[in-house]
C-alpha cells in the first residue's frame, strides 16, 4: 500500500498535497471535510462552451500501474455539486469521477474523461448521500468503477492521450461546487496501492 489515508490527523499523509487549497477544510472523526468554494469546476469546452480548471484538489504524484479508491459522503446545495477522484497529467488530459447532484430528479453518478482539451461525460442516474470510487492504471489505461448495491460496477473503460503507461500522473481527491457555495463532502479514506509486479509508486515530490 502507498498511500492508506484514513484522515484521522493530526495532518495528512505525504505526498498528498493539496491544489486550489480550500478555505474550508478540516480533519474530524467522521474524515476529511472539504467544503469547495463557488464557482468551481473542472471542464473543457464540449457541449457547454465553457473552459473552467479551478478547484480544490488533494492529489499525490504516481508512477506506473495504480488502483486508487476513495469512499466520499456529500450534503449537497445546488446543481453539479460534487466530490470523488481525479488523475491528472495536465490542464487538458485529466479524468474525474464522482456524483453530480440534480435537486429536481436523480443525481448523476459518472466519469469526465478530457483529452486534447475537449470533455466528454458519461452518466447513469444515481440516488444516495455517498459512494466508494475506484481508479485503477494499467499500462497507460484506466477502469474506473462505483461500489453500487454492495458490488464494484464498472463505469467506465478509457485513455487519457498524454500518459503513454510509464510517466508520472497526479492522482486524488477532488471537489467542486460550479453553481455556489455551501456544498460539504467528507471523505472517509483515500487508498493508493501498486499494481502489478510493484513497479507502481508515490513519487517523493509532487508534480
Amino acid at each position: 500500500m502507498l498511500i492508506d489515508e484514513r484522515f484521522a490527523g493530526p495532518g495528512l499523509a505525504p505526498p498528498l498535497t493539496w491544489t486550489d487549497e480550500p478555505e474550508d477544510w478540516r480533519l474530524t472523526p467522521d474524515g476529511l471535510v472539504v467544503a469547495p468554494a463557488a464557482d468551481t469546476d473542472f471542464w473543457q469546452g464540449t457541449h457547454y462552451g465553457f473552459r473552467v480548471d479551478r478547484g480544490p484538489r488533494l492529489l499525490a504524484p504516481v508512477s506506473g500501474d495504480f488502483t486508487l479508491e476513495t469512499e466520499v459522503a456529500f450534503r449537497p446545495v445546488h446543481q453539479y455539486d460534487q466530490a470523488g477522484l481525479m488523475v491528472r497529467l495536465s490542464p487538458g488530459c485529466w479524468l474525474k469521477t464522482s456524483v453530480e447532484h440534480e435537486p429536481d430528479g436523480p443525481s448523476r453518478l459518472g466519469v469526465v474523461v478530457t483529452n486534447q482539451g475537449w470533455s466528454d461525460w458519461s452518466t447513469q442516474d444515481f440516488e444516495g448521500d455517498g459512494i466508494a470510487l475506484r481508479v485503477a492504471r494499467a499500462s497507460g489505461d484506466y477502469t474506473v468503477h462505483a461500489l453500487v448495491a454492495g458490488a464494484w460496477t464498472q463505469l467506465r473503460i478509457c485513455r487519457l492521450t498524454e500518459d503513454d503507461g510509464s510517466r508520472p500522473v497526479a492522482a486524488g481527491l477532488y471537489a467542486c461546487s460550479p453553481r455556489g457555495a455551501g456544498f460539504r463532502a467528507t471523505f472517509r479514506r483515500l487508498a493508493i496501492a501498486a499494481d502489478g509486479s510493484g513497479t507502481g509508486g508515490v513519487l517523493p515530490s509532487a508534480t
